[in-house]
């Protein structure tokens, strides 16, 4: 019974912040590269962050770069994602992934909707 639980999504004006949250259970979470992932309207899946099995590596895309912030607690299994200075653009559902090298396995969130209006 794997599962990968998000949380934290919602509605934010530009410029303000959200957490997001994945909870993790039913596999050894600290094996695991955790990474965010985020789809907007009409296209493609785009990654968002990664953060590596113990925490010491991270990386971002380009356009969330001194905005957004990964993280991860291996006791607590459950990684997150602070998104400051939120733009329109940043509205997309936000999965959470759970990856195994080199074995291949994987698991992914139900999203949860991040949205940025005024």
């Amino acid at each position: 019974q794997v599962q990968l639980v998000e949380s934290g999504g919602g509605l934010v004006q530009p410029g303000g912040s959200l957490r997001l949250s994945c909870a993790a259970s039913g596999f050894t979470f600290s094996s695991y590269v955790m990474r965010w992932y985020r789809q907007a309207p009409g296209k493609e899946r785009e990654l968002v962050a990664a953060i590596s099995s113990a925490g010491g590596v991270t990386n971002y895309a380009d356009s969330v770069k001194g905005r957004f912030t990964i993280s991860r607690d291996n006791v607590q299994n459950t990684v997150y994602l602070q998104m400051n200075s939120l733009k329109p653009e940043d509205t997309a559902v936000y999965y959470c992934n759970a990856d195994r090298r080199p074995i291949g396995r994987t698991y992914w969130g139900q999203g949860t909707q991040v949205t940025v209006s005024s």
